[in-house]
């Protein structure tokens, strides 16, 4: 097996000889992506479609070579990894984003969307292009936003039906003070562990439970260990596909427009195999034994409410968070 170093010696190998092809205008450019789900992940595929999609429309001139599983590290890792060059494309969820970048957390604010269409048509709007621009003053480009489900929360002890089931539970949340704040706020204690370690978490009772969606809880195996799934649907985390601004700069005009362009065209390749994914997921995980229930909505609406009323003191976020609301 190939070791972490040695693939990110050589991206960064791919990453200079990218550079050089850029300005020189060499034959064959090969970008470097990652993404910390399998190969097979709706995620994953949509930027191997953007890959060959790149190679045929330039005659091979470009080609994208993914590096899937969490091969690179930590998605916070994969975010620096791009800023500086070393990759050129990482996939990662806006929540793993919220501290670095303000304006993400629009789009991760508990019970901000009405349903799973609501947050593709704000992904697809205004809203979303506003995110997406803000990477750029920190050495990123936003391509494109992909579906991360509406989160329910799982663990091994119990179901949850109310806050009062959340008590004394160690929930696995992403690197997100938002995230922090609004477990904490359902009663349990929230636990910031890298994705990548959550199965081992569960399995060793390092943690009681986590939050995600149905095809995460599923590719993941974590549904093995932890058995109850509480369907709190308390916030979504939409997947954000970024690029190395530096390495964009030095790519042609029309080298850039063809990029974006293609990774527009992605998002309907994602949610296409998304929705089957999803359903799949969930056929598995249920035919396997898994206990699912419903949860008392308003009873978590109330509880993370203060964490709304905190996140809309920022004039910027409230006013995204005032057209989220508006939008139909």
């Amino acid at each position: 097996m190939i070791g972490r170093r040695a693939l990110l010696a050589a991206a960064a190998t791919s990453a200079t000889g990218a550079g050089a092809a850029f300005a020189a205008g060499a034959p064959t450019t090969t970008l470097t992506a990652v993404d910390v789900h399998p190969s097979d992940y709706p995620t994953v595929e949509a930027v191997r479609w953007i890959g060959d999609e790149l190679e045929r429309e330039t005659d091979g001139r470009f080609a994208i070579r993914i590096y899937p599983g969490g091969q690179l590290g930590a998605e916070t890792d994969t975010v620096a990894l791009t800023r500086f060059q070393v990759l050129d494309i990482c996939r990662v969820t806006a929540a793993a984003l919220n501290n670095i970048f303000p304006l993400t957390q629009a789009l991760t604010m508990p019970y901000v969307f009405r349903d799973e269409a609501h947050m593709r048509r704000v992904s697809d709007g205004d809203v979303g292009r506003e995110v997406l621009a803000s990477f750029q003053a920190r050495g990123l480009v936003g391509l494109c936003i992909y579906d991360g489900g509406i989160r329910s929360m799982y663990n091994v002890r119990r179901p949850i039906h109310t806050p009062a089931d959340m008590h004394g539970l160690k929930v696995r949340v992403p690197r997100s003070d938002m995230f922090m704040r609004m477990i904490d706020a359902m009663g349990a204690n929230a636990t910031p562990i890298p994705f990548g370690e959550v199965f081992t978490g569960l399995q060793t009772h390092l943690i009681d439970g986590a939050e995600n969606n149905w095809a995460t809880y599923q590719s993941t195996r974590q549904y093995e260990v932890a058995r109850y799934w509480s369907e709190t649907h308390h916030a979504a985390s939409p997947d954000i596909l970024l690029f190395s601004k530096a390495r964009f700069d030095a790519m042609r005009r029309a080298d850039r427009d063809l990029l974006m362009a293609k990774a527009a065209e992605s998002v309907a390749v994602m949610r296409e195999l998304w929705d089957a994914k999803q359903t799949a997921a969930r056929e598995t995980v249920l035919s396997a034994g898994v206990a699912a229930n419903g949860v008392e909505r308003a009873a978590f609406e109330r509880a993370v409410a203060p964490v709304k009323r905190r996140y809309a003191q920022d004039a910027a976020l409230a006013a995204l968070l005032r057209r989220i609301e508006q939008h139909a």
